[in-house]
């Protein structure tokens, strides 16, 4: 197993935005326009943009609550999550007092981390889908899951009932634990990936179920909300990739992956779609989902659903 220590190859650290009071040059409007096109290029290239200090509001009342839990309401759950389109809270099974405060941080947390994001990644702004936000209370190192589920196996997101067809899933994280760092793997290359595994993760298989009948299907299904069947190929792939890579013993051992060490209060926001990572070790962090469609991507070469279809010299949407 090779792993690189030097974290400066695969991160950005964003120095020109802080809050409060986001970017910190006067330029125009075209400028900043400008500096946000050029670091979602780099999200999308498999760049993570880390922010030493939070680039959003979160009170030290709401973070005294979050660390002064154990939590033990939410064993039977992976995170608690947040739908902040429903405002629905999902995933905590305790009293009713803790489970309002709960809810209401994760709704003011959701709602801060999206309205810096519509200042700071511009060219997204208006076009993104939001997702869920989660709290992730627990130490990663020696969690009992299953295989699937693990987060401390290197892996590519793809989501069962949010099909992204061909579009990206953007994911902003935040360590709030008072000392620990939350440390992950990373190899930040899907190309390599996608060359090197992807014919034996089965690309061609679902390649080839891609024809005009399944495409209207398709569409149809996105145009009413019907999820499952919405799924294009390049989704379907995807979450066989994710599998294939947590099954994979070989790349789990062997690949040369970076490590990283996100400290305490750090923010950093990734393309975990593109950028296989693994969760090493980390207690209490937040995290906010956002599916980026294709019509908003700056550098849609970049994308992989892009590169498996270069690949597979067919159309997997």
């Amino acid at each position: 197993m090779a792993i690189i220590g030097m974290q400066g190859a695969n991160w950005i650290a964003v120095e020109d935005y802080a809050f409060p009071g986001g970017w910190k040059f006067t330029e125009d409007s075209r400028g900043k326009e400008a500096r946000a096109r050029a670091l979602c290029r780099e999200l999308e290239a498999g760049k993570i943009l880390f922010f030493a200090k939070l680039p959003y509001n979160f009170s030290p009342e709401e973070r005294r609550f979050l660390l002064s839990r154990q939590w033990n309401e939410l064993r039977l759950h992976k995170n608690v999550s947040y739908r902040p389109t429903g405002d629905v809270l999902r995933g905590f099974s305790g009293d009713p007092d803790t489970e309002k405060q709960l809810h209401q941080i994760l709704r003011s947390y959701s709602a801060q981390v999206l309205e810096f994001l519509r200042n700071f990644l511009r060219p997204y702004a208006g076009k993104w889908k939001v997702d869920f936000a989660s709290f992730r209370p627990f130490e990663e190192q020696g969690r009992d899951l299953s295989l699937h589920k693990r987060n401390d196996l290197l892996h590519v997101d793809a989501f069962r009932l949010r099909p992204t067809r061909g579009g990206r899933i953007l994911r902003v994280f935040t360590n709030l634990h008072a000392t620990k760092p939350r440390v992950w793997y990373a190899i930040s290359d899907f190309g390599y990936l996608a060359e090197k595994y992807a014919a034996d993760a089965g690309l061609s298989r679902f390649a080839a179920k891609n024809g005009w009948l399944r495409r209207s299907v398709s569409r149809w299904a996105a145009g009413v909300g019907l999820k499952r069947l919405s799924r294009t190929p390049y989704d379907r792939f995807m979450l066989r990739f994710h599998d294939y890579l947590k099954e994979n013993g070989d790349l789990q051992c062997n690949a040369s992956k970076v490590r990283l060490e996100f400290p305490p209060l750090a923010t950093w926001m990734v393309f975990t779609d593109g950028v296989a990572h693994a969760a090493m070790s980390g207690q209490f962090a937040m995290e906010q989902t956002l599916l980026i469609p294709p019509e908003a991507l700056v550098a849609p070469e970049s994308a992989p659903c892009h590169i498996l279809e270069r690949i597979a010299a067919a159309k997997l949407r």
